[in-house]
């Protein structure tokens, strides 16, 4: 099967028999985008469709790209999704790209799950309360990053220790400790939303890390990150891959 015809297959898979509403404008730039996207860049690496779904939808969210998220939320849950899935991976944008952007994101995906007649709101998926939120965000910390974590917190100045404290809390505690998805699909998608980021490469190193600790091998990861290349474009793309190679030197 040629690209062409795989590009027809994944996009009614993902999008039913709709067209895009480009083709009667600009055709030629959509057929460039569906051949790319669902006829190579899908079907590149070892990542399932519902993988590769999760990483668009945290792209999408961490872009503003509203409308195209609001799309890939129906297509998400065309592969099998659940809508709690769906919302733990919005949610998990949070810490990285700031309340508002998420809220957004999260309008759109109410929007998609009230048509769809999904009732809100969905079952709660915390598992930490304001007692444990600090200790088991630590301990998340040091399952991803190792002792490392230490080092971090002991170096810290006196008047910047609230960082490290809201690290561990919030980031951690508030959300990677929340049920829905697991520790290594949550660390795949931040990977994911700091290479769509710019600018954040200190940060892609320490997750590149990150995950190879919690079991995302490299090939992982460079499939995760080939997913993001179309919504991105190829600077921040190199860029990822290039921490990537750095911390998980080819052998």
């Amino acid at each position: 099967m040629d690209r062409v015809e795989k590009s027809k297959e994944k996009y009614k898979q993902l999008f039913g028999n709709g067209v895009p509403a480009a083709y009667a404008t600009d055709p030629d730039f959509q057929d460039i985008l569906n051949r790319f996207i669902f006829g190579e860049v899908f079907y590149q690496g070892n990542l399932d469709d519902k993988q590769r779904e999760l990483i668009t939808l945290v792209v999408l969210t961490t872009n503003q790209t509203l409308p195209q998220l609001k799309a890939h939320v129906g297509a998400a849950l065309n592969v099998g999704l659940t809508p709690v899935e769906i919302k733990e991976a919005i949610y998990q944008c949070g810490p990285y790209i700031g309340f508002p952007k998420t809220l957004n994101a999260i309008n759109e995906a109410n929007e998609v799950f009230k048509a769809k007649e999904i009732a809100l709101p969905l079952e709660s998926q915390k598992t930490v309360d304001e007692d444990t939120r600090f200790e088991k965000g630590l301990a998340a910390q040091f399952e991803i990053f190792g002792e490392t974590i230490a080092k971090m917190r002991e170096a810290a100045p006196t008047n910047q220790k609230h960082m490290q404290d809201y690290l561990s809390s919030f980031c951690f505690g508030d959300f990677y400790t929340r049920s829905g998805l697991d520790l290594k699909t949550r660390e795949l998608l931040t990977l994911c939303i700091i290479s769509t980021l710019g600018g954040c490469e200190s940060q892609v190193k320490s997750h590149v890390i990150g995950n190879k600790n919690v079991g995302n091998d490299k090939e992982t990861l460079i499939t995760a990150i080939t997913h993001c290349l179309p919504y991105i474009g190829f600077p921040r793309t190199l860029n990822a891959l290039a921490c990537v190679n750095e911390m998980i030197p080819e052998n």
